[in-house]
């Protein structure tokens, strides 16, 4: 595989998602062994052709001979340009380009809520911008599919569980992100994106690991208990994994309480044939 050589990608330390991938392109060869640094470690005078808040929301990579900066997805267009030619016709059709760098921008934009990590700001340091538009596609997005999911899902508990409205796993996925809205808004204002973005990460998780039991249940017909077990055990991790994010973010006890409460009573209320 041919390396890129001469060439340096700025990642963002305090995304695990960043460091895993750019750590990946140095290992496979696509570049040197000093093909990456920590855009939180790169001094004022090393690269000032770099544009640093734009370096911070997408991935820039430097070309050390000449000095150009390419930024976003067009830097992994470079990057797997050199190490697949053949792939380089597609990186140049303007369409895949435009979806792409959408598809880029919805990932970047989200992805210390994706793949959080414990916050290490320090005064002055440059912080990923915040696009209000790209969370809230990313808490749809989640909202609607985690819904899906267990709209098929809960078929499989049938007589465990009444069955009730046809829209009622929307209703109670949605309810949920405007419980915890508001609470969090009372509490921790400036923390409360955020601390959506990561609630709906662990509800979409949920949801993904619920999918081996709709996969078996393709194949063979099994007791709804087996279900209803996988679906708890699913639903303790998503709980172990709630305190883990709230303590990154460094919030209280008070929403894992409320996310719980939300829970327990929602599951009450289906018991009961009220939704």
């Amino acid at each position: 595989m041919k390396t890129l050589a001469n060439h340096q990608i700025l990642f963002d330390a305090e995304c695990p998602m960043c460091r895993i991938y750019t750590r990946a392109i140095v290992s496979k060869g696509i570049l040197d062994q000093k093909g990456r640094m920590a855009y939180q470690d790169l001094s004022e005078q090393a690269c000032p052709m770099v544009d640093r808040q734009r370096a911070a929301n997408e991935i820039a990579l430097v070309n050390q001979e000449t000095g150009e900066v390419t930024y976003g997805i067009h830097s992994l267009f470079k990057v797997f340009g050199v190490a697949v030619p053949a792939l380089k016709p597609l990186f140049a059709f303007k369409p895949f380009v435009w979806l792409m760098s959408r598809l880029y921008f919805f990932i970047s934009y989200n992805r210390r809520v994706i793949i959080p990590a414990k916050y290490t700001h320090t005064a002055g340091q440059i912080q990923p911008a915040f696009r209000l538009d790209y969370r809230i596609a990313y808490l749809l997005i989640t909202w609607f599919i985690t819904a899906f999911i267990l709209s098929a899902y809960t078929t499989l508990m049938a007589g465990l569980l009444p069955s009730g409205l046809s829209n009622r796993e929307y209703l109670v996925c949605g309810g949920q992100v405007f419980f915890q809205g508001i609470i969090i808004y009372f509490l921790y204002k400036n923390k409360a994106w955020d601390y959506l973005g990561n609630m709906m990460t662990i509800s979409f998780a949920g949801a993904l690991a619920l999918l081996p039991g709709l996969i078996v249940a393709g194949f063979t017909k099994l007791d709804p208990i087996f279900y209803a077990v996988w679906f708890m055990a699913v639903a303790g991790a998503m709980f172990l994994e709630h305190i883990r994010r709230t303590r990154l973010l460094e919030l209280g006890w008070t929403l894992t309480f409320t996310w719980l409460f939300y829970r327990v009573a929602i599951l009450l209320l289906i018991l009961t044939h009220l939704l």
